[in-house]
């Protein structure tokens, strides 16, 4: 197989990730590399994030992702329900209103919020002759700002997934492979019956239903779906491989 671009980043993890390479990741696999993890991290997390072990790395980026698994894998059942709940209604609301709409009436609704407990504190205040000051104090004064190397950190993150995705398109439509760049045809294809089908917003609601449903049940099920799975990509491999011996120069030069 030809080499992939963005290799000398990514490693192993390119091939192990690749969306039209040999991949045979697995739900379990997919689940794993979401968890906070000290050892056999990829070269892309050394790159921006040269920790040896987790003990070292940045708490806000693991209390972060430790937040995003307990929210997903519904560990705490009220959390999970009310996040789930609001991006719900928000997409929902998006599909009845506009976009400024959307964001005006929920930007009415906070300042109706704030300022109704302001004024609430204030004569709260004065009925009681107390000196508490103003009741967001504690957020007013929290620093919020970016600082210049978080900055240059998430540039160069979207300067790399940039590049990487430009030069794997170019890979793609100019054919250096054929057998990916028929994945990627049958691929584009399906999307024109999908497009047919379903719009953004509803797409994005399956994806939010599938993110809070889908890692629950294979948590339960996990030895049924890797046998499923396993059996699915055996059969596709094999018809793969009988396309490649059928079509003249789509089999895959060897390393």
């Amino acid at each position: 197989m030809s080499a992939q671009p963005g290799e000398e980043w990514f490693g192993d993890d390119y091939e192990r990730n690749g969306l039209f390479g040999n991949t045979s990741t697995r739900f379990g696999e997919l689940r794993e590399e979401f968890k906070p993890r000290g050892d056999a991290l990829g070269d892309l997390d050394q790159q921006f994030h040269p920790f040896q072990d987790d003990a070292k790395r940045p708490p806000v980026a693991m209390e972060t992702a430790s937040t995003a698994i307990d929210l997903l894998y519904w560990r705490n059942v009220k959390q999970s329900g009310a996040v789930f709940s609001s991006v719900l209604l928000l997409l929902f609301s998006l599909t009845q209103f506009s976009v400024v709409s959307v964001g005006a009436y929920l930007a009415l609704a906070a300042l109706s919020a704030t300022i109704s407990f302001r004024i609430y504190k204030s004569v709260l205040q004065a009925v009681q002759k107390t000196d508490e000051g103003h009741p967001f104090k504690g957020y007013l004064e929290m620093e919020i700002a970016l600082s210049q190397d978080q900055i240059s950190k998430y540039a160069d993150k979207i300067l790399l997934y940039t590049n990487t995705c430009m030069k794997e398109l170019r890979r793609l439509f100019l054919v250096q492979d054929l057998v990916d760049s028929l994945k990627f045809a049958v691929l584009m294809w399906l999307l024109t019956y999908v497009g047919a089908l379903f719009n953004g917003l509803t797409l994005l609601i399956l994806a939010v239903v599938s993110m809070f449903t889908l890692p629950v049940v294979y948590e339960k099920h996990q030895a049924q779906i890797d046998q499923y799975v396993g059996l699915i990509r055996t059969h596709v491999n094999s018809v793969v491989g009988k396309i490649q011996a059928k079509i003249p120069g789509a089999k895959r030069k060897e390393e």
